[in-house]
């Protein structure tokens, strides 16, 4: 690691698309600041990042890991994010607790467009980014063409910071843009200056322009030097990629190959000389509070096999030391992370990524505070992901079902992606989340960390059934004798069909006290039992039932044997009343670039959707955004065939909206099936 005196730090995370290499540059990094001796390959398990079972069983990032180093007396966190959509929650939260952002992405233009939802978010929260072609070894497409591509998906203007040299098919270096220096890769070792290819003049100043161009929109000084030809200097042009890039107003993109360290050392040169500083990035969020007073917030839970409960903070204020107290919490201990492992520490400077040992009942994306008194405005989080993908669960063995409600706790806590519900008609424990990977990284979790295997199986439709026709004077008579007081209830009551939506209702219209008033709470309750099972099978809705005559005798009535007639009488008149089956229909919007719009109608088409029609996605340049209802038994697997018509990229927001009749043949398979 470098000597130098310690002069600050800068937060960094690493995202982009599943595959792009963020792990292997992470590794490349740690390796090439000294901070490890030999670089691990996720081929081989055992990188510093994806340090979990479910993530090396997968050779996928499925959760946040965070590493520091030091380089040119700054300390650096990275925090290497999954890639894959189904885990951009924790993306997501982690990014709101950077000064900085590098994404990482393959030199493929059809895939480009896949960068498009990570854009946004860096640029509705304002973070600073870097863009990193990875792989350029591997280029099928002219570097100046995949920049143009990714232009069409980035809202902020992308200003290219070097130009590849290539020898024949091969990657051998690169033009630094601003200096105009040209160098060579050495595997191992720094890139070497060499004299300027002569034939890549043209390309490179054309390049250059560009970069120069777009700085020039934000400085009319640098616009006035290239309108009268003059060749700024060095230092103007950096102060400018500083002072824009700091801004989030324009993005750099530099190129390398990650797995041989090419191009690692200058992105690690500008993160030092251009990335903000924590203090600028703190400003930005609208940290004003007195300096002395300690202000953090949780960006990752983890459980750990032996340390317990680890938050990993960003320190926004203030100071944190080794037993402080947060929103009343005291802390079990500070951490510096590397990956799996942990170095103590007595005590951290605001601007820093820790984890804090120990702090129950706080979960990722709280504000923290040391003073007692919680902030006035708590700092603003990552929106929640509404989940798309469920599950139904239950514990192998019988005797674990006390242990599930405390596993999913905690295991929710580490993943806010994932949500849960005890469905109230099909009486189910649901795991929700983002997709099928999600869901099974999370059953492994449970598994290994909670010694909970699970069952799982499709969650059941929460059919409904409801009438179509009127029933008059049904009666129900319950008449039951075993030696002293009988029993005895005796009603007639109307059945008529309500409008979608009513619910259930019920009236009595009783002259002469044909059914005394205390007994009529029990004809109620008889008739509310016995909707909860109507006679297909299903909870009854949208029904009026009206008492409308009865008898009663002055020794056997009671509330319960009018209970027993009304139950009696609603399985009898129920029969007559024409039952139909209800399916719960979704109101969706799915999103996706426009390229695929045809498709994402023909795919609700296809599932008995009702498009509502389709527009222009409101701030997402190229995307539409299509309106429909949908009934919940086609939406299981929506979002994975939604993926897969977009590349990976479509999703949608849903919510229940109404029921509707199933058709006559449907509804017939759906009830052979639950006989």
């Amino acid at each position: 690691m470098s000597e130098k005196v310690l002069t600050g730090s800068r937060n960094v995370a690493i995202v982009g698309p599943y595959l792009s290499g963020k792990t292997t540059l992470l590794e490349s990094l740690l390796f090439v600041t000294g901070a490890v001796s030999r670089k691990g390959r996720t081929s081989d398990k055992n990188t510093i990042g994806d340090h979990t079972p479910e993530a090396r069983d997968r050779q996928m990032s499925v959760e946040v890991s965070a590493a520091h180093t030091l380089y040119e007396g700054l300390r650096f966190t990275f925090v290497d994010c999954p890639g894959s959509i189904e885990f951009a929650q924790e993306t997501y939260n982690a990014l709101i607790g950077v000064d900085a952002a590098i994404i990482v992405c393959e030199p493929v233009i059809d895939r480009v467009f896949t960068l498009a939802p990570l854009f946004k978010f860096l640029d509705d929260w304002e973070i600073p980014h870097l863009v990193f072609i990875n792989k350029m070894d591997r280029a099928n497409n002219n570097f100046m063409d995949v920049l143009h591509a990714l232009k069409k998906v980035s809202t902020r203007p992308l200003v290219p910071h070097q130009y590849p040299i290539g020898q024949g098919e091969n990657l051998v270096g690169f033009i630094d843009l601003v200096s105009e220096q040209a160098y060579h890769y050495h595997q191992g070792a720094p890139a070497d200056p060499v004299p300027f290819p002569e034939v890549l003049q043209e390309q490179e100043k054309a390049a250059r322009a560009e970069m120069l161009e777009e700085l020039a929109n934000f400085d009319d000084h640098l616009l006035e030097e290239l309108l009268e030809e003059i060749n700024p200097p060095q230092e103007e042009i950096l102060q400018d990629l500083k002072m824009e890039l700091g801004a989030d107003l324009i993005v750099p993109v530099f190129l390398g190959v990650a797995e041989q360290d090419y191009g690692v050392r200058p992105l690690l040169t500008a993160l030092l000389r251009e990335a903000p500083e924590p203090s600028a990035t703190a400003q930005r969020r609208g940290i004003v509070l007195h300096a002395d007073v300690p202000v953090a917030q949780v960006i990752k839970t983890y459980f750990t096999p032996q340390g317990g409960k680890l938050s990993l903070v960003r320190v926004w204020q203030g100071q944190l030391t080794d037993g402080v107290v947060l929103n009343g919490v005291r802390a079990g201990g500070l951490y510096r992370l590397m990956g799996q492992q942990q170095q103590g520490i007595q005590e951290v400077q605001a601007g820093e990524i820790v984890a804090v040992g120990r702090l129950e009942g706080i979960k990722t994306g709280d504000t923290l505070t040391g003073n007692g008194q919680p902030l006035k405005n708590e700092l603003p989080k990552a929106e929640q992901l509404k989940p798309v993908y469920a599950m139904a669960i239950a514990p192998e063995k019988r005797n674990d079902e006390v242990k599930l409600s405390s596993a999913i706790s905690k295991l929710l806590e580490e993943d806010p992606g994932l949500t849960w519900e005890q469905h109230g008609d099909t009486h189910e424990v649901i795991l929700w989340g983002q997709g099928d990977i999600h869901l099974q990284v999370a059953l492994d979790r449970l598994r290994r960390k909670y010694n909970l295997p699970m069952t799982t199986r499709l969650p059941q439709v929460p059919y409904k059934e409801t009438i179509r026709k009127s029933a008059a004077a049904v009666h129900g008579r319950y008449k039951h004798q075993s030696g002293g007081h009988g029993q005895f209830g005796d009603v007639y009551l109307d059945i008529k069909p309500l409008p979608r939506g009513e619910g259930f209702n019920f009236s009595e219209t009783i002259v002469g006290g044909a059914v005394p008033r205390q007994y009529i709470p029990g004809v109620e309750m008889g008739v509310r039992e016995y909707l909860v099972h109507g006679p297909l099978g299903f909870p009854v809705v949208d029904v009026a039932v009206t008492l409308t005559n009865g008898s009663y005798h002055t020794v056997d009535s009671s509330e319960q044997a009018f209970k027993q007639a009304a139950r009696l009488a609603m399985q009898e008149g129920m029969k007559k009343c024409e039952p139909a089956l209800l399916e719960p229909i979704v109101s969706v919007q799915v999103s996706a670039p426009n390229e695929f719009t045809a498709k994402v109608l023909q795919l609700v088409s296809g599932r008995r959707g009702q498009i509502l029609g389709y527009e222009g996605k409101e701030d997402w340049t190229g995307w539409d955004k299509v309106s429909a209802y949908l009934p919940q038994a086609e939406m299981h697997d929506f979002i994975v065939e939604l993926r897969s018509l977009t590349m990976g990229v479509g999703f949608f927001d849903w919510q229940l909206d109404h029921l509707q009749e199933v058709p006559d043949k449907l509804a017939e398979k759906v009830l052979a099936t639950k006989e």
